[in-house]
């Protein structure tokens, strides 16, 4: 082991018939280190952010489904001792004097302490270790998630000693909060979630439950709250439960601890006690499980397997196995389990695939594809086209190959039906994303149905969820004229984007007065250098499937209630470049309920979706950045959102952008040949036309002042 004054990273080799899912990086004096938060990452809607001095805050689906607290990361450090895990252990001496140990409680670099923290590649097992030498003990803890189950917590002690030692353990959870309990609600009124709290352990199988005695509400009417949390252990045979942390102060001072079976009015606690006899090498080792949400029948299903069940540890690691290995295959099905000679580039390989599906999701089925996921795609989209192919695609198998969805879609002769199936993308682990770094982004978590089965849904900011999909199509290159249809019908007719994609269509933001993070703004992040991506592999793998599309009118636009201004208010105040039309968003918002998402997509005067060819689609963003070509210098950002990423950052405001410019140039060769080889007539609007035609004649009009500029 390294020393407990340095800070020592270790990455094991694998064994032999060792998954790199179970290989981990280990800290050894992770302790003299500045705090840091850490994920623990799951193949359901389970979420957990754990700071590096123990505390945490975990939930499932999203801030509003937290199990503990949720907040920003400098107030998971500050917790620690008072939110999440807490050990406390009593070492008996010779004679009848004991010293206090709490692991993981003391100072940095304290005498005869060693700490050792390890996390799986695959972000699934985060493990925290400390050695204290003198007295010859260890004390591990690892925490792991199981779908069925929740979060396990599985704690651990060695006698490293050549003699017996007796040991009295306090172990377990603080600060656990009810079911129902808003991010909102923690943040504003957390005093009068105590005071509503509720714990209650069940004699026969001392499941712990954190409710709220009633919902909380300012009227004079009852309200059941219907959603509780849920704590249980096993390992600690003849453990006592306590749900007071008063019981701790007694616990240091050698007093004994009393079993408790309600609190209220008080924070939510869960904590077990045992006395353990431990001979020389002897390894104890107990889980406590937790989860939220659960319904008064799931309650009694939980206390019905714990009854029933005669080998409830062994189910409980199965399951946790088995979430291990559903994470393994989403990664492995985006090419994320490499074997090579080098295991460092493995694992590397290995996250960057994790986080990258995490985002921009897996596809479910390989090129599979459910007809009635997809029928209730279309139902979403567009209730007239549901309606008037609901015997088409009622005939469709249970599951089809993609292509030949797109290809039985063609046969209906409806550019509507066919755009829709271009544009489906049967995705699911994806989720919205952000942290307790990034307050201002809320994530959601939304991966699995009622029933359980994978919730086919995807969600992420324009750029995030691009370069996201740009890896995935690597893997799944069947999609890949889908990705573009997506990607294009989601751009504008001034050759913008919205803010954020979803399986529903699009989103944009809404400016609040109200609100210091609210803004509004169209979305040109590395647009052309994203779909240049796309058509390049589209181009290398599907050519005349590509070339075939780009004089199909398939394609639309998205109607973002965002205005530009005219030339000349722009230059009297370049920082304020457009207006948000709220009558439009309301018009569209109230479209939404009776037509589908499609109202968010520009109309013709026919009150139908208006159809353009894949050729205008990509001149649109082209004559966009063109129509703000700085001579000498770049593409004005000109929109009210820098071109983020741009120079590694370095560009934070209106500027020009070198990077996007470069990439241009790429794309309209691209485009040249590609148009090129497709030959012939190719349709446009007039619109489009009438720009392609005045940037032409600018760029003819200054021809000479290039053709002397200096090389």
């Amino acid at each position: 082991m390294g020393s407990k004054t340095e800070t020592e990273f270790h990455v094991p080799e694998r064994e032999p018939g060792e998954t790199t899912e179970q290989t981990a990086t280990e800290i050894y004096g992770y302790d003299s280190m500045e705090p840091f938060l850490m994920t623990l990452v799951s193949d359901s809607d389970l979420w957990m952010y754990v700071s590096s001095l123990g505390s945490l805050t975990a939930g499932r689906i999203d801030e509003d489904h937290s199990l503990f607290p949720y907040c920003v990361e400098d107030i998971v450090h500050r917790s620690a001792g008072r939110t999440g895990p807490t050990t406390v252990l009593r070492v008996w001496q010779k004679g009848d004097t004991f010293e206090i140990w709490e692991p993981f409680a003391s100072p940095a670099n304290s005498d005869g302490l060693i700490r050792k923290l390890s996390k799986t590649v695959l972000g699934n097992r985060i493990a925290f270790e400390e050695t204290h030498e003198r007295l010859g003990l260890t004390f591990r803890y690892e925490w792991t998630p199981s779908d069925r189950f929740g979060f396990v917590r599985t704690a651990e002690i060695v006698n490293n000693r050549h003699r017996p030692v007796r040991v009295d353990v306090v172990d377990g959870l603080l600060n656990l909060i009810p079911a129902g309990i808003t991010y909102q609600f923690t943040q504003r009124m957390s005093v009068l979630v105590d005071a509503y709290t509720e714990c209650e352990v069940d004699p026969i199988t001392g499941v712990t439950t954190v409710s709220l005695a009633s919902l909380i509400v300012d009227k004079p009417e009852p309200g059941e709250a219907l959603f509780a949390s849920a704590v249980w252990s096993r390992g600690l045979e003849g453990s006592t439960i306590l749900l007071s942390q008063d019981q701790l102060t007694a616990f240091r001072q050698g007093n004994p601890v009393t079993s408790e079976v309600s609190l209220k009015g008080r924070r939510g606690n869960y904590l077990i006690s045992a006395s353990l006899n431990l001979e020389p090498g002897d390894l104890r080792t107990w889980d406590i499980v937790a989860d939220t949400g659960l319904s008064q029948a799931q309650v009694e299903a939980l206390r019905a397997f714990l009854i029933d069940e005669p080998q409830p540890r062994h189910v409980l690691r199965q399951s946790i196995e088995a979430s291990a290995e559903n994470l393994a295959r989403y990664v492995s099905a985006a090419d994320g389990q490499p074997c090579s000679a080098d295991s460092q580039t493995d694992r590397h390989q290995q996250a960057c695939v994790l986080f990258n599906i995490m985002r921009g999701g897996i596809y479910a089925s390989g090129d599979e594809v459910s007809s009635s996921a997809f029928a209730d795609f279309v139902a979403t989209r567009n209730r007239k086209q549901a309606r008037k192919h609901r015997k088409w695609l009622t005939k469709l198998p249970r599951s089809l190959v993609y292509g030949d969805l797109v290809t039985g879609a063609s046969k209906q002769n409806d550019r509507d039906l066919l755009r829709l199936a271009y544009e489906y993308l049967p995705l699911t682990f994806s989720r919205r994303h952000g942290d307790p770094s990034r307050p201002w982004n809320r994530f959601a978590i939304r991966v699995k149905n009622p029933d359980g089965s994978p919730l086919l849904a995807y969600e992420g900011n324009w750029r995030d969820i691009f370069q996201n999909w740009e890896a995935l199509s690597l893997s799944y290159p069947m999609f890949i004229e889908s990705v573009i249809a997506k990607f294009v019908n989601a751009s504008t007719v001034d050759g913008y984007n919205p803010y954020r994609i979803t399986r529903e269509g699009i989103d944009w933001e809404v400016p609040n007065p109200e609100d210091a993070w609210s803004s509004m703004g169209y979305w040109g992040d590395h647009q052309i250098i994203y779909l240049l991506k796309f058509l390049e592999q589209a181009k290398q793998v599907r050519p005349k499937t590509l070339t075939s599309l780009l004089n199909e009118n398939l394609f639309s636009y998205a109607n973002v209630p965002l205005r530009l201004r005219p030339f000349d208010a722009v230059v009297r105040d370049p920082q304020s470049t457009m207006d948000f039309d709220h009558e439009m968003n309301k018009r569209i918002e109230a479209q939404i309920q009776k037509v589908g998402t499609d109202a968010r997509l520009l109309h013709g005067s026919d009150g139908e979706v208006y159809h353009v060819t894949l050729v205008e689609k990509l001149l649109v963003p082209a004559l966009s950045k063109l129509s703000n070509l700085v001579l000498d210098a770049g593409i004005w950002m000109n929109t009210q959102r820098p071109e983020w990423n741009d120079a590694n950052n370095a560009l934070v405001g209106n500027g020009v952008s070198m990077v996007t410019l470069c990439y241009l140039r790429r794309y309209l060769t691209f485009c040249k040949d590609l148009f090129e080889e497709r030959g012939g007539r190719i349709d446009i609007s007039f619109e489009v036309a009438q720009w392609l035609t005045g940037i032409v004649g600018a760029l003819e009009a200054h021809r000479a002042v290039l053709a002397n500029a200096k090389s």
